[in-house]
């Protein structure tokens, strides 16, 4: 009889624990699901992710104020008001014409922007430019 009640606890622990695997393989999917709308993003969302994050660019750009390098909005204004191609200058391929003082600052970066594609580069313009006044 105890060897009966000690093999059903242990069929009963096996089972319990593939569900429990299951169910984790589950959460798992769900979360990278949940990960995708950043696909359909509009042009400015995207930019502000990657100016934010993976551009790490708000750690010398801050929308209204100067910090390392010069604000969003000063860039935005300058590559307007001079007709600037703000895409050609992430990539390395354009002189700076906001603030070449700090340019070889700016340079370092070039290696993640480089990496970027042009979409990702027109949706960081995007957004620069959503903050003109």
């Amino acid at each position: 009889m105890k060897k009966v009640l000690f093999l059903a606890a242990v069929l009963a622990f096996v089972s319990c624990k593939k569900e429990v695997s299951a169910e984790n393989n589950t959460q798992t999917n769900e979360s990278y699901t949940e990960a995708e709308p950043s696909k359909v993003a509009t042009p400015e969302a995207l930019g502000k992710e990657l100016f934010e994050g993976r551009g790490n660019c708000t750690s010398c750009h801050q929308p209204d104020q100067k910090i390392i390098g010069p604000s969003i909005q000063e860039i935005a204004k300058t590559y307007k008001d001079k007709k600037g191609d703000i895409v050609t200058f992430l990539k390395g391929k354009a002189e700076p014409i906001v603030d070449p003082s700090q340019f070889a600052v700016m340079k370092t970066n070039f290696a993640v922007t480089q990496e970027m594609s042009d979409e990702e580069l027109k949706a960081i313009e995007t957004y620069i430019y959503s903050h003109l006044k």
